[in-house]
């Protein structure tokens, strides 16, 4: 089984609305990338599967974002720090409207996730967000455990960056061992 029918079987026919999504952003010429548990995925040795598809867009296209999407046929329902989109299949996209993101896209890099061709966050910034999220102490604590996993599979693909981690994420990294 390719990754990409895998990813397809997890989450009910996600690719297509995956695929979907990059052709749109593409032809827009959106600057834009996946954030999150995607971008992690990419980074780290061992992929996970994740049915929401995490992104970010330059502040100045979010709304042109919407009304394209929309027009694809993705149903969004607006959030606090989030406008979410669902499809025809389990993923839901996740455009993060918070100011930490907006210089994202300007750095990302093409990816191959699952076999879906996408931009993705650099790894410092992949990085970054998910020691964002893991410091959110309004997050639940199932997803500030997953961030913090999230955290430790970038490290051990990417010695180097656990010089970078603040020391109060060293000593729970280190505590969990």
């Amino acid at each position: 089984m390719t990754d990409k029918r895998f990813y397809d079987w997890q989450t009910a026919g996600g690719t297509d609305d995956v695929m979907r999504f990059v052709a749109c952003m593409e032809r827009a010429d959106i600057p834009w990338c996946a954030i999150g548990g995607v971008a992690v995925n990419h980074w780290a040795e061992e992929p996970m599967v994740t049915r929401d598809v995490d992104f970010v867009v330059a502040v100045e296209a979010i709304d042109k974002t919407v009304e394209l999407l929309e027009a694809e046929g993705f149903i969004p329902t607006r959030f606090e720090w989030s406008i979410n989109f669902k499809g025809n299949s389990r993923v839901s996209l996740q455009l993060s409207t918070e100011e930490l993101y907006y210089s994202f896209p300007a750095k990302s890099v093409a990816a191959d996730v699952h076999g879906i061709l996408l931009r993705v966050a650099s790894l410092e910034d992949t990085l970054t967000g998910k020691i964002a999220a893991w410091r959110d102490s309004n997050r639940r604590q199932s997803k500030r455990i997953k961030d913090l996993g999230d955290i430790i599979r970038l490290i051990e693909a990417h010695p180097q960056l656990s010089s970078s981690l603040p020391l109060d994420l060293q000593y729970q990294i280190e505590k969990n061992r």
